[in-house]
């Protein structure tokens, strides 16, 4: 039976270890949304912790951010 691996990103880039998507990527983000079903305000600030982290790591790669990051990083999380 294959093991697990968790869909985690790969910094600098900020790219998904297990896939190569663009992190959080489609299996990361359920994961994430499974850890904190109880406690959605506790997954955006972490999420958005993790976009200043990402914005400094990118900018330092590219030049600058790309302008997209809230889109990929928090979004996706709020409460619909």
């Amino acid at each position: 039976m294959p093991r697990y691996r968790p869909h985690v990103a790969a910094r600098p880039s900020w790219r998904c270890r297990v896939c190569g998507a663009a992190w959080p990527c489609s299996p990361a983000r359920l994961a994430l949304l499974g850890e904190y079903r109880e406690n959605r305000t506790d997954l955006l600030i972490y999420l958005g912790t993790l976009m200043g982290e990402a914005m400094t790591d990118l900018a330092a790669l590219h030049g600058a951010a790309p302008e997209n990051l809230s889109d990929r990083f928090v979004s996706w999380a709020r409460t619909r």
